[in-house]
């Protein structure tokens, strides 16, 4: 199948491609344990970050507690605080009707918007979990990659400011996100490359429902900030990096 599409607009975005060294270092099979794992938690941050957004901007106590609630199983296992759980029936269990509800148009878009994409992330963590348990990976807790606090330290420190700079990093991770599945995935076994391309279609749009949100709020052109963010991200992709994660920079 031909993903240019969902790509062009993302390859676009970004101002820059994943560099050769990582790809290189990704491909390597004795890195796919830390790289799944990575992923995996990545998936539940995603969840989480779409969550505090609707929980400070737009729920009220009893749409905010649900939010907690939903994460939570997953949060307990990821952070070595409880058993695992069954996810697939985690998973069917998640339902609107406790969610947050607004009158105001844009809080009911940053619910919508933020509600489907924790419920894809959760489902992606799911499934990489899945992934793991199939190739006899356990998982073990690692360090974070210097990737999401390097691009947040930008953020500024006044409303609505805060909330837009946090949408538009939230639309570069998204971003990326799409751009490495693709860029790994000709070099994992089938199976595995069939779930990153699976994955494109949803991250692709995560990105751009981000930016969208963003310039709502804003009202005035974003752009000048977009491009800001979007030097910052490159620096982190394209610079030397001790760590190696699944955003981390150029390997050392």
């Amino acid at each position: 199948m031909d993903y240019s599409h969902l790509l062009s607009p993302v390859t676009r975005f970004l101002h820059c491609p994943t560099p050769q060294a990582w790809i290189d270092k990704a491909r390597d099979p004795a890195n796919l344990p830390l790289l799944l794992t990575d992923h995996m938690v990545c998936e539940l941050k995603a969840a989480q970050t779409a969550m505090l957004l609707v929980r400070k901007y737009v729920a009220d106590k009893d749409g905010g507690d649900a939010l907690l609630a939903w994460l939570q199983p997953y949060e307990a296992f990821t952070f070595r605080e409880g058993p695992e759980p069954d996810f697939l029936a985690l998973h069917k269990q998640i339902g609107k009707s406790v969610m947050p509800r607004t009158d105001d148009p844009w809080g009911r878009q940053l619910i919508d918007s933020m509600l489907l994409l924790i419920k894809e992330e959760l489902h992606h963590f799911w499934q990489v979990r899945e992934a793991m348990a199939v190739r006899n990976i356990p998982y073990v807790k690692i360090t974070a990659s210097r990737y999401a606090k390097g691009m947040l330290k930008e953020v500024r420190t006044h409303e609505p400011l805060t909330l837009i700079d946090k949408l538009i990093c939230g639309a570069y991770i998204e971003a990326r996100s799409c751009e490495r599945f693709a860029a790994l995935a000709p070099y994992l076994d089938e199976d595995l490359q069939r779930f990153y391309l699976s994955l494109l279609r949803s991250e692709a749009r995560h990105y751009q429902d981000y930016l969208a949100l963003a310039q709502q709020v804003a009202g005035d052109d974003i752009a000048p900030r977009v491009q800001h963010f979007g030097r910052i991200e490159a620096a982190l992709i394209t610079t030397e990096d001790a760590e190696f994660r699944f955003h981390s920079g150029v390997p050392v």
